[in-house]
């Protein structure tokens, strides 16, 4: 396996970290994303590939008793075993930068990495003022050194750095780092990736979706169910061990109701407002907070519909789980945790799980929403500036009636109506069921309207024949389109 091997998909990211290293001035970055997305891998790569020195220090992971004397021990060990300085006690956060400013290399490009930075802040809440002190007078004054904050508590990131006065205008670069595109998850099947079928890739992505650390684990000689099994249906697989440990890790004592919130999504995307009705759930302003949390965090999505005339946005936004893994954690290992523990679903279908066909249909969904860009540049709208681009719901009410269509697009001159298609077969009714979408919309007269079917499986003989859809896309183009 190629040393970069992880880093298929981090092009552009990557070209910006090379430029920051190439100017001669400090940098301070803010680097976010969903845990194992790959964020320390990420700035490993680019400190090692692109810096002259690299040093990384990580906070300890919560736990009970854990706190600030704590955190600095770990720090004191890590900064000896990365410097020639002795094993030494510390007392304090200051004394700990102090400490570090004054053995980082004199010459050439250096790349310090600060990771799980809300961890280490654990037992001080001055945390972050101190290392804004340590900034302004100590690291911001070497012209080679990147400094990069990095976090998977999307919550504590917002309020101490980037919404923090303290911050203000100090950051060079904060971005999160996003799922690897399809294209890029070829190359976890590795020299085996031309004769899996695509369906298998589906199955597989439908699990692990674009996530670094899960696509690893993939066998490329099994098939994409006994992959699964293994993953999610073994008392050891990765899968079926991962769900507490990822989201009591990012959300504490939180992560109960958080856990709900997601499995109140598991389905079709709701409302603030439907959401609140879920007694699991809490009250609004707990939802609200803990929604924004969750999709600063890479779990959920908030798609804004909008009137398809004139591109106005609705307030209620729809939320959805857009988070593959945790959608299918919740709907098919969670409630079988016992029965899994004592090895009773090893050798279960995956066909034969409740409602199979219909989750599929809802991954395979957020695939294509994930890669969109993917996708616009399939239908020719790779340069065109896009207005709105949402899933469209449309409740009924005495002058419409209800309408749901997988994803609408609005740019200057047309609408362009996306269906999204998983079955063995498709017929001709997605045909009929497009043309009644769109009489529900009520268009002005001459709205120009274009269809795109986005699609896996085998299409009835005549759809393409019959020349209705502008834009037929197979979903295997989307893994070319990079």
């Amino acid at each position: 396996m190629p040393d970069d091997f992880p880093f298929h998909g981090r092009r552009f990211h990557a070209d910006q970290f090379a430029r920051l290293l190439r100017q001669t001035k400090p940098s301070l970055v803010v680097v976010q994303g969903r845990r194992r997305i790959g964020k320390s891998a990420f700035v490993r790569h680019c400190g090692q590939t692109y810096g002259d020195h690299y040093l990384k220090f990580e906070g300890l992971g919560p736990r009970e008793g854990i706190g600030k004397a704590e955190q600095l021990a770990s720090f004191a060990e890590q900064l000896a075993a990365q410097t020639s300085l002795p094993k030494m006690t510390l007392e304090s956060w200051p004394q700990a930068f102090q400490t570090l400013a004054t053995v980082l290399p004199q010459k050439g490009k250096t790349v310090l990495l600060l990771d799980e930075i809300s961890w280490m802040a654990i037992g001080d809440p001055d945390f972050a003022g101190h290392l804004k002190i340590a900034w302004d007078n100590l690291f911001s004054r070497r012209k080679d050194l990147v400094v990069v904050l990095c976090g998977s508590m999307s919550s504590w990131i917002e309020a101490n750095l980037l919404n923090s006065a303290g911050f203000v205008g100090r950051c060079s670069w904060v971005f999160t780092l996003p799922p690897m595109p399809l294209p890029e998850c070829i190359p976890f099947w590795r020299g085996k990736a031309s004769r899996i079928p695509v369906l298998e890739k589906i199955k597989t992505l439908a699990v692990t979706g674009g996530v670094p650390r899960y696509l690893e684990e993939i066998d490329p000689a099994q098939t994409a169910e006994q992959n699964i099994h293994r993953l999610c249906f073994d008392p050891g697989g990765l899968l079926f061990r991962e769900f507490d440990d990822l989201f009591s890790s990012v959300f504490s004592r939180r992560a109960d109701r958080y856990r709900e919130i997601c499995r109140a999504l598991s389905g079709p995307s709701k409302t603030l407002t439907e959401l609140s009705r879920d007694r699991d759930v809490g009250r609004g302003g707990i939802v609200t907070e803990a929604l924004a949390e969750l999709e600063s965090a890479g779990f959920i999505t908030s798609d804004l519909p909008f009137d398809p005339s004139t591109g106005t946005e609705q307030r209620s936004a729809k939320y959805r789980l857009s988070d593959n893994y945790t959608r299918f954690y919740l709907r098919y290992v969670d409630p079988e945790r016992k029965r899994i523990a004592k090895g009773l679903f090893r050798q279960r279908a995956l066909e034969t799980l409740p409602q199979w066909d219909t989750l599929m249909g809802l991954q395979f969904e957020n695939l294509v929403l994930s890669n969109r860009d993917a996708l616009l540049r399939l239908i020719e709208l790779g340069n065109t500036p896009i207005l709105n681009a949402a899933p469209y719901f449309q409740s009924k009410t005495l002058r419409k009636e209800a309408c749901q269509i997988d994803l609408l697009l609005r740019t200057k001159k047309s609408l362009y109506v996306v269906e999204i298609k998983l079955r063995s077969r498709i017929d001709h009714s997605c045909i009929t069921d497009v043309q009644e979408k769109i009489r529900k919309l009520k268009l002005p007269k001459g709205t120009p309207c274009r269809t795109v079917l986005v699609y896996q499986g085998e299409l009835a003989p005549g759809i393409a024949d019959e020349d209705y859809f502008d834009y037929l896309v197979p979903f295997e183009r989307m893994f070319e389109a990079g």
